[in-house]
């Protein structure tokens, strides 16, 4: 009898410590108050102008998306805006590890360059389906249709998110000075 006692207690302390996991997962997505948007925005101050931050947000988009050109919707040098919009796979994850497809997720992005200072916006983030579903919709526990493997995609598009924001920061630093006399 004590055998089950203990088991229940374990059961009990691991459902303890993934409530209180899962009920601050939806804490760490900001979202914008007029969108209600899951919405990643900053300003981030770096040595170059306009043309230069334009030209370095070119080539890291060319590094980053296998398919650069279908990814940005607007390019235009003059006003320092590239906006795009993609797509990544979000998995569900079998007790074994064994990952299958749980679905695409879409989003958009904006690029904006000014002297001294870009910023990046990463929103509108919606699960592919028949019709666009807003992921916004994972953060409502409430929600008559809720389950729980929707955490699991909230943590991806986190990790997804985190690793974007990462890749572009690096991407957007200025690059040392190519000396011609060493080829």
């Amino acid at each position: 009898m004590s055998k089950y006692i203990f088991l229940l207690a374990g059961f009990i302390d691991l459902f303890t410590v993934l409530m209180a996991y899962s009920q601050s997962n939806s804490a760490k997505f900001p979202i914008n108050e007029e969108t209600g948007l899951i919405t990643y925005r900053e300003v981030v101050t770096e040595e170059g102008t306009k043309e230069q931050f334009f030209n370095r947000a070119v080539g890291w988009i060319n590094q980053y998306y296998p398919n650069p050109v279908d990814v940005t919707k607007t390019r235009d040098l003059e006003t320092g805006i590239i906006k795009g919009l993609h797509r990544f796979k979000i998995y569900n994850t079998d007790p074994e590890g064994n990952k299958t497809d749980a679905g695409i997720v879409q989003y958009e992005f904006a690029l904006e360059f000014k002297e001294g200072r870009y910023r990046f916006t990463l929103t509108d983030f919606a699960l592919k389906d028949q019709s666009k579903i807003p992921v916004e919709k994972w953060l409502d526990k409430k929600d008559p249709q809720y389950v729980p493997v929707w955490e699991s995609y909230l943590n991806q598009l986190y990790d997804f998110s985190k690793e974007w924001i990462e890749n572009l920061k690096d991407g957007m630093k200025p690059k040392g000075k190519i000396n011609d006399d060493q080829w």
